[in-house]
């Protein structure tokens, strides 16, 4: 009987413990939220006044305001949008000086040899319209296409450029390739950039796909290494972030290394987002959602349920992300790819 009594209180702790585990994975579990399914190929996240713009490499933008439908509008461009690889429709950011315009980066083919542009597009009757060539001729291929865009807390345009599979234009000060390129939003070079005339603002790169600003004013920007050795980079004007001289910890002189890298494993890290001390970024071959701190520390994993993911924004505290399964990489399900919103406790 002592034994009988002994066993049966042992069940009741055990019984008791595990309920508030179980609790609280189901609370986790109703923090992602799906905004929108069924998107093709989506790129890019951009929001403004309760409206979202998401970009889909075909060469669609799909926009919103809450409680809406959604409505998926083709961009017709001068150049021929080309989805092939990594190519394809990507960048999206508000002309925040003109209402119903907005900049796009977007991959073309031109005599057989593939490049990337970025314009200016309105918005017209049941389309998006281009409007004007802000810059065009960045180096392209299948792979390396870089691509996003944003406006810096400078109201600069800040864009990041592949090296287009070929490993040494990252090096070359005078290629658009392997950049982070920084203009004026009528496409000028602005005076203050870091060498006189040229849209450099730093160089030697990969593949960058994210970019940021804290509130503080740093830039940060994620790029993917070679096969591993991906990178979280802190951004300084004028500086040669080492590709393809070094990678992940190793180091020259004159060369920037990472703020963190991933050394044997690979994330593939595209959109990033800093908020509240902390950059969340969005990772493809790694699938899943990730923290990381502003200084490069204690990476975690905020959710590895929805396979690959492309983009993150945060929106009024909440962190809103796209899967990416839909690109021929990835698992899709009946309601890939999504919009989903994620709740922080």
């Amino acid at each position: 009987m002592k034994y009988a009594g002994y066993l049966l209180l042992v069940m009741l702790l055990v019984s008791c413990s595990e309920e508030p585990s179980q609790e609280k994975a189901e609370l986790k579990r109703e923090r992602f939220q799906t905004v929108e399914s069924n998107l093709e190929t989506p790129w890019n996240i951009e929001h403004d006044e309760n409206v979202f713009y998401i970009t889909e490499r075909p060469g669609n933008i799909v926009c919103w305001s809450n409680g809406d439908d959604p409505e998926r509008l083709a961009v017709e461009t001068e150049k021929e949008i080309l989805q092939n690889g990594e190519g394809g429709l990507l960048g999206f950011t508000l002309n925040p000086e003109r209402e119903e315009q907005a900049i796009i980066y977007h991959t073309y083919q031109e005599e057989g040899v593939i490049k990337n542009r970025v314009v200016l597009i309105e918005k017209g009757e049941g389309k998006w319209q281009e409007k004007g060539i802000l810059l065009e001729g960045i180096p392209g291929a299948p792979y390396h296409n870089g691509g996003r865009i944003e406006i810096g807390p400078d109201g600069k345009l800040y864009i990041t450029t592949g090296d287009a599979s070929e490993e040494n234009l990252g090096q070359k000060r005078e290629s658009l390739a392997g950049k982070i390129l920084r203009m004026n939003i009528d496409g000028t070079v602005p005076e203050d950039n870091p060498v006189q005339g040229s849209f450099l603002y730093s160089y030697g790169h990969r593949n960058s796909q994210g970019l940021t600003w804290n509130s503080e004013g740093d830039l940060f920007s994620s790029e993917h290494g070679p096969n591993n050795h991906d990178e979280i980079n802190r951004i300084e004007a004028g500086k040669n972030y080492g590709w393809p001289t070094i990678v992940g910890e190793e180091k020259n002189e004159g060369m920037m290394s990472p703020l963190y890298q991933t050394g044997d494993r690979t994330w593939a890290p595209s959109g990033l987002s800093a908020f509240d001390g902390e950059l969340y970024v969005a990772t493809l071959r790694g699938e899943a959602l990730r923290r990381i701190s502003q200084q490069g520390e204690d990476p975690e994993i905020i959710t590895d349920r929805f396979g690959r993911i492309r983009d993150v924004e945060v929106i009024e505290g909440e962190i809103y992300f796209i899967t990416n399964n839909t690109d021929g990489r990835g698992n899709a399900d009946e309601k890939d790819d999504r919009l989903i919103r994620f709740s922080p406790e």
